[in-house]
């Protein structure tokens, strides 16, 4: 299982939330670790927006590759991926109040300057996130 401090050294190496949790999943997923962090590495600080949490999309790719539909016609692959979707979205729930990044980090905007300040100089940044990717890995390890 993967730390908070372990998660908070990745992000001083530049990546962001969404990659360290598609690339934490990777070898179990069949893909190798550089196009974990490629195919996820737009969606950190909520897609560069303060919107959809990056953690919380990672979350979404790990479930889609490991049970997401390819075939047409496959009606209960795709009602199993959904089936995993929405008990990701309910145990999400259980501890956040939303997956949107400016009000999960109360209201700041990470990719707004003068709040990414404020997230470093506070350390909301660097504590509240790193968390928030363990929960969401420890979620993701029950359900999968």
């Amino acid at each position: 299982m993967i730390t908070t401090n372990e998660v908070a050294e990745l992000f001083g190496q530049g990546f962001d939330c969404s990659q360290v949790i598609v690339s934490y999943f990777a070898e179990d997923l069949g893909i190798d670790d550089k196009t974990a962090k490629k195919m996820s590495a737009c969606f950190g600080a909520g897609m560069f927006a303060g919107e959809t949490c990056g953690a919380y999309v990672a979350a979404l790719m790990v479930i889609g590759l490991k049970y997401g539909h390819y075939e047409p016609n496959t009606p209960d692959v795709k009602n199993q991926s959904i089936g995993k979707l929405m008990e990701f979205k309910q145990k999400f729930a259980e501890k956040h109040n939303s997956c949107v990044c400016k009000n999960l980090l109360d209201g700041l905007n990470p990719s707004v300057p003068e709040d990414m300040n404020v997230l470093l100089e506070s350390g909301k940044m660097m504590s509240f996130c790193p968390q928030l990717v363990v929960d969401i890995i420890e979620v993701l390890e029950e359900i999968l």
